[in-house]
């Protein structure tokens, strides 16, 4: 098996186990449910990723150590008021 095929076969089954919900319902309960389990699950999740690497980087004593802390400030007030924001935007879009 060669390195793109295996890459397809990887990404399509990481897929589905994300989304199992993708092949038994309809458009608009998938979407909501690939909403709700990104911004509860998948953004939060990377949000705490972005501040353990910002913190090995400022205890590694890197340059840019600041600059990463601020991202991952930044990433986790979005990672984490995710719900927030797109209820805010569906309510100001209704």
């Amino acid at each position: 098996m060669n390195r793109k095929s295996f890459l397809f076969i990887f990404m399509l089954t990481a897929t589905v186990l994300i989304f199992p919900e993708l092949g038994l319902a309809s458009v608009e309960s998938s979407l909501l449910g690939i909403q709700t389990k990104l911004t509860r699950v998948i953004l939060p999740t990377l949000s705490i990723i972005g501040i353990a690497w910002a913190a090995f980087s400022l205890m590694s004593g890197n340059e840019k150590a600041k600059t990463h802390m601020w991202y991952a400030i930044l990433g986790s007030i979005i990672g984490f008021g995710a719900q927030a924001i797109v209820d805010f935007i569906s309510q100001t879009v209704r």
